[in-house]
């Protein structure tokens, strides 16, 4: 088998599946009664998911060793990580508003590393010494996968934002602590408890009333508190239930996904530090890469102690998740622009 004709054909098909899953996904959204989109788009997105998973493995038969080793492997690797978690993520929550955001991000990875790179920088090449090296597989992937998760979830926060066009709305979210129920007019009452009826419900909430379940099969009542009028501040606009909703599981996926690339970029950084102690001679040298993943790291940090211990939700933690989004960009590639540090071998210059 010809193993270079066969990733010249998957490079190729990747991308031209990826461009009409983008558009199914869009069409999904724009015309939601159509019930065969949303399926058509799962289904393009696992086939181009596949598709990735052939062409690295074929790299990796032909070359080698694992193929992370120039900007073309790693992109489609990247890639390969952006449909999995979005997969991951549109089974969780049974939302097919994922693809609006990733399908096209996705399709312009694949079309920059297909079309736009130079015939040389898409061929396998003898790796370096300092690759040479079983960290190779452990770290660099990690960081990978950890980029593509925080690239969904940032990408998704942006969704967000324009979906709720940037005002302060109150969310029943997945945060816990100080900002969570606590804070939005809302009072938990156990399954059973005699709820008053006389409280009157005047508080603001974009005009929606709530009631949840617990999980179990139960029902959980949010009953919602008295607010002084003098309290309540008062909007120009409020969203429709509908958008509202939407906006609810924009937010909540975000934050899962989100806390799924977290961890692995705290892996990768430790893995990375371990690795650069066996080839340099020191865990942390300061190179502009490694400055960058602790930036990145700072930034999700922050993100998920606002939500976690602050109970934020809504708009404040989306800015942080969307500025995270060029973060993770210029850790990427940006630093490799420059040419200079221990990390700028295979790349562009």
């Amino acid at each position: 088998m010809n193993l270079v004709a066969l990733q010249n054909w998957l490079d190729n098909a990747s991308f031209a599946v990826l461009f009409i899953t983008m558009l199914v996904y869009w069409f999904g959204a724009a015309f939601p009664n159509i019930p065969a989109l949303p399926t058509l788009g799962t289904t393009g997105m696992a086939v181009a998911n596949l598709c990735i998973a052939t062409l690295l493995g074929a790299r990796w038969l032909e070359a080698g060793y694992f193929p992370l080793s120039n900007l073309y492997e790693s992109l489609f690797f990247l890639v390969w990580g952006i449909t999995t978690v979005h997969l991951i993520a549109e089974n969780t929550s049974r939302s097919h508003l994922v693809g609006v955001v990733t399908a096209p991000v996705a399709m312009g990875i694949a079309a920059f590393a297909t079309l736009s790179l130079p015939s040389e920088m898409q061929s396998s090449a003898p790796l370096v010494p300092a690759l040479k090296s079983n960290w190779l597989m452990m770290h660099v992937s990690v960081m990978m996968l950890s980029y593509s998760a925080l690239m969904v979830g940032s990408l998704l926060a942006i969704a967000f934002l324009l979906v709720t066009r940037g005002q302060d709305i109150q969310l029943q979210g997945s945060s816990v602590g100080t900002g969570g129920y606590r804070t939005n007019g809302y009072k938990l009452h156990k399954v059973g408890e005699a709820v008053s009826q006389a409280q009157a419900l005047t508080g603001d909430n974009n005009g929606v009333t709530r009631v949840e379940s617990n999980g179990n099969g139960k029902t959980v009542v949010l009953d919602l508190v008295t607010v002084p009028q003098s309290s309540i501040m008062t909007t120009t606009e409020t969203l429709s239930p509908q958008r509202l909703s939407l906006a609810e599981t924009l937010d909540n996926i975000s934050y899962r996904v989100i806390g799924l690339g977290f961890p692995l970029l705290t892996i990768g950084i430790i893995a990375g530090g371990v690795w650069a102690n066996e080839a340099w001679g020191s865990y942390w040298s300061w190179d502009p890469k490694e400055t960058w993943a602790l930036i990145t790291w700072l930034v999700f940090a922050a993100y998920l102690h606002s939500r976690i211990t602050r109970g934020w939700q809504g708009r404040r933690p989306a800015i942080l998740a969307a500025s995270g989004f060029v973060v993770v960009w210029i850790c990427y590639l940006g630093v490799n622009l420059l040419g200079k540090g221990l990390h700028s071998y295979g790349w562009f210059f």
